[in-house]
């Protein structure tokens, strides 16, 4: 049975325009995607936050993925009240300079913010923030979405640092080439916060779930979840983990190196390939592909 990999039926002809000279790549944007995590007390290893992508999205419509976006020019414009490692650290652990690395982590924070209403920020550098569904909040969270706000302007409005200790570095991938949306993304894992909670608070999402990255995975596999190559591979290393704390624990020694598909035409085949990850090589016909129709095991079960 076919697997949930999203697959574009234009991404074959854009590839041999790629090796026909006749298509130039665009510059990747810089973006941020957090895979929240909590425990169940199960025994099945704690649960991810995914949401579903509206299928009328020109990027990845339909597909399983985590909360986030891409960096707002204006998160490393100045100074930010921040907690944990420094921004020197970061930066050597994002492979970027300094202001990239403070805009990186912002977009982490803000898009999980503004995306599934959770914030990894508080008044000092030991605590959090608890329930932050109130109108004052929603508030913020909107202005947040619209640009009206930056994230630089709100926590510094609300007296709040940002957490930068409460995320892990867990990988990074970048659009292939011959994609017409490109995007340069650092993976974070991150533990719900105690008195928080997740909503669907994103207008690209038509549904979010609590899942286990096993049975996500398992979803995957069977064909029943659409997901992009990054989703399906993150998940399989969270679904090592028995608990947050060890996913978060496990993440400085995770390679960052980062991730770009590779396409090559053999005779009138597309074959394309993601290095270190086999299982998402891809042999295309010269008739092009079909791309997987995903159906929703989980039931459509709320955050």
């Amino acid at each position: 049975m076919a697997n949930g990999q999203w697959y574009p039926p234009e991404w074959p002809d854009r590839i041999r325009a790629l090796a026909a000279g006749t298509l130039t790549p665009v510059t990747p944007k810089r973006a941020a995607t957090v895979m929240l995590l909590k425990d169940t007390g199960t025994g099945s290893g704690p649960v991810v936050h995914m949401l579903r992508r509206r299928a009328s999205m020109a990027f990845a419509g339909g597909a399983y993925a985590y909360p986030g976006g891409g960096v707002d020019p204006r998160d490393d414009d100045r100074a930010i009240g921040w907690a944990g490692p420094t921004r020197a650290w970061w930066a050597d652990r994002l492979g970027v300079d300094e202001a990239g690395a403070q805009a990186i982590v912002c977009a982490a924070v803000r898009e999980t913010y503004e995306e599934a209403g959770v914030l990894l920020a508080g008044p000092t550098g030991d605590s959090v923030v608890g329930d932050t569904t109130g109108a004052d909040w929603e508030a913020d969270r909107a202005a947040l979405v619209d640009r009206e706000l930056s994230f630089a302007e709100f926590l510094d409005r609300r007296g709040l640092v940002l957490r930068s200790d409460l995320l892990g570095a867990w990988a990074r991938w970048i659009t292939p080439e011959f994609e017409s949306r490109r995007y340069d993304t650092w993976f974070f894992v991150a533990a719900l916060p105690e008195g928080q909670r997740t909503r669907n608070a994103s207008t690209e999402a038509d549904r979010t779930v609590w899942i286990t990255p096993a049975d996500a995975v398992a979803g995957y596999d069977k064909g029943e979840l659409l997901m992009m190559p990054p989703t399906v591979a993150t998940l399989r290393g969270l679904a090592e983990c028995a608990t947050a704390a060890e996913a978060l624990a496990s993440a400085p020694g995770r390679d960052m190196a980062p991730v770009l598909a590779r396409a090559r035409l053999s005779g009138d085949e597309v074959v394309l390939s993601w290095p270190g990850h086999d299982e998402f090589t891809k042999h295309v016909p010269s008739a092009g592909a079909t791309p997987a129709t995903p159906s929703d095991p989980t039931g459509g079960a709320p955050a």
